[in-house]
């Protein structure tokens, strides 16, 4: 009876050992490549261009804001000089000052509005040089892939540890400053408001 459960236990341990060698050998023959995305998106020539063009596109919607915002502040600092020691009863007795504040109130709402739809406008132009800039990525990292023979690609910052022989990322980059240089960056535009 001994010699049966000492049996059973070594067809069982075998089978383990069978089981778990299996995916390890299977896995010593896969081919795995490391990309770090957020290094491609920095060193490339087409991802500084993009981040450039980004910025540059801020920076008009920043200017477009400045104006209105400038004489925002402006009205709001003299309105608040206006009703500066003024009680609640003495501001609404003035005619000319409720008018003030609700013709500032309108142009402060406008403003918020306008702010609010660069900021979409900003938001869908980025997300647009992102995808762009992906699509101008795929073809390389396939060339890459095929290159190397891999059969799994990986993240950087999924990945738990990856020797420097298994990045591709400087030969995804290379390629890519090769192939697209630049990418098109077009300000989005929210549609015109129904009238």
């Amino acid at each position: 009876m001994t010699n049966l459960r000492m049996l059973v236990a070594a067809t069982m341990l075998a089978i383990t050992f069978s089981t778990t060698l299996a995916p390890a050998s299977y896995a010593q023959g896969t081919v795995v490549i490391i990309i770090d995305e957020g290094r491609i998106l920095a060193d490339s020539k087409a991802g500084k261009d993009l981040f450039t063009k980004l910025k540059n596109i801020e920076t008009q919607i920043n200017n477009e804001l400045k104006a209105p915002r400038d004489a925002l502040e402006a009205e709001r600092t003299s309105l608040a000089a206006q009703v500066d020691g003024k009680t609640r009863e003495a501001i609404v007795a003035d005619a000319a000052l409720v008018a003030r504040i609700e013709a500032f109130q309108t142009k402060a709402n406008e403003f918020a509005q306008k702010r609010s739809l660069l900021q979409q406008e900003y938001a869908a132009t980025e997300q647009k040089g992102f995808v762009d800039f992906n699509t101008a990525i795929e073809p390389v990292l396939l060339e890459v892939v095929k290159e190397k023979g891999a059969q799994v690609v990986l993240s950087k910052s999924q990945a738990v540890f990856s020797a420097d022989t298994v990045d591709a990322t400087p030969a995804i980059v290379s390629k890519l400053d090769v192939r697209t240089p630049a990418i098109t960056v077009v300000r989005q535009r929210a549609p015109a408001a129904p009238q």
